[in-house]
């Protein structure tokens, strides 16, 4: 058996894509491939939950709130712990944990190491860069979680070899329930997402007046995650445009929902919109697919690559293509089922975590058996 060991900068337990997408891939192993992999993985202490709610073995270790100290609480942490783990091989998942390993890698030169980039080529500052290079140099291994990243780093580093795995999200959405799925009533319209600048909540209300001005008769159904100081003043204030544009009875707000619940918000609406000014994937969208919603995006980052349709792309500095294109679905119930299906055979061929987790034993197995 081989141990695989993660390290990350950020608390399982914190909402996020790479958190999440760590934490699925290591249930997919521990319950279908425990035989041939044990998976171990580091984080800062968790937030909420405790390492034993999980399937897997966490380790975890102190995290202040200072960047320099932060980064020499890693490095003695993640030292002490790949000693006492003794992995076979170790998967970095974050940018910091990366810039981290730098530091300690000649004490494990014997094991191999990959890293998952979750962001974008062009996202890392230049000296970020400085220090990632040198590792990812003698990485055994690059991953990004969409082609276009891909060919960004290919493009403008000498970084090999390069690999492709799209993101997953949680089993909470692995099994479809047509049955929960809404019919009829009022079109209802959905946003979800964390209080951060990357999602651009103040253009909602400027997406929600234009659909409101071209007559379409919607209600909005909002999720936000809160968890800096100031952010529940931005989601009120967020709540109140809305409800000042189409009235408070046709907005429905939620709040720190669990992935469970996640699941059934997203069966409670027609179309979901993404309104990011920077997704260097699209995590929501694609838990809006597997519910068989219709997605609209903006045409940033790896979003067109996740929604796979031009037509429900748009640009914000022209947002009249949204509004035409939800119109007609509105409109048209036909052709919105026919969008629903779409998205949900999408998520289907290409999101699942059956398919994440065979890219990567596939992948593991390339670096653990060369040559084979």
């Amino acid at each position: 058996m081989k141990k695989i060991l993660y390290l990350m900068e950020y608390p399982m337990d914190l909402p996020g894509g790479a958190q999440l997408s760590t934490k699925s891939i290591c249930d997919a192993i521990t319950e279908h491939a425990s035989d041939t992999y044990e998976v171990v993985a580091v984080c800062p202490e968790l937030l909420k939950n405790k390492p034993s709610d999980y399937s897997f073995r966490i380790r975890t270790y102190k995290m202040g709130e200072n960047r320099l100290i932060n980064l020499l609480y890693r490095i003695r942490a993640f030292k002490r712990i790949i000693r006492e783990e003794k992995p076979d091989l170790i998967h970095i998942e974050m940018s910091e944990s990366l810039i981290t390993y730098g530091f300690i890698r000649r004490a494990f030169k014997g094991i191999p190491y990959l890293y998952t980039d979750r962001g974008m080529f062009y996202g890392y500052r230049k000296r970020s860069q400085l220090f990632m290079m040198p590792v990812l140099k003698e990485s055994s291994a690059l991953v990004t979680t969409t082609d276009k990243n891909r060919k960004l780093w290919e493009e403008n580093s000498p970084i090999r070899p390069l690999f492709t795995i799209p993101n997953t999200i949680s089993d909470s959405f692995a099994d479809y329930d047509g049955n929960k799925r809404k019919k009829g009533g009022r079109f209802a319209i959905g946003f979800a997402g964390r209080i951060c600048i990357e999602k651009d909540w103040p253009f909602v209300p400027v997406l929600v007046k234009a659909l409101n001005d071209a007559g379409i008769d919607f209600e909005v159904h909002l999720v936000l995650s809160l968890f800096e100081k100031g952010d529940d003043l931005q989601a009120q204030g967020l709540r109140d445009e809305i409800s000042g544009i189409i009235g408070a009875e046709r907005l429905k707000y939620y709040t720190e929902l669990s992935q469970n619940e996640m699941s059934d918000f997203y069966y409670n609406i027609d179309l979901f919109a993404m309104t990011s000014q920077f997704e260097s994937f699209g995590k929501a969208a694609v838990e809006a697919m597997s519910r068989a919603c219709a997605v609209i995006s903006t045409e940033v980052g790896g979003l067109p690559e996740v929604i796979g349709k031009e037509e429900n792309l748009y640009s914000k500095d022209d947002p009249c293509k949204a509004v035409a294109y939800v119109k007609m679905l509105s409109e048209n119930p036909d052709r919105l089922r026919s969008d629903q299906e779409y998205f949900l055979d999408r998520y289907r061929k290409n999101y699942t975590s059956d398919a994440y987790l065979k890219r990567h034993l596939n992948l593991y197995s390339k670096i653990l058996k060369p040559g084979k």
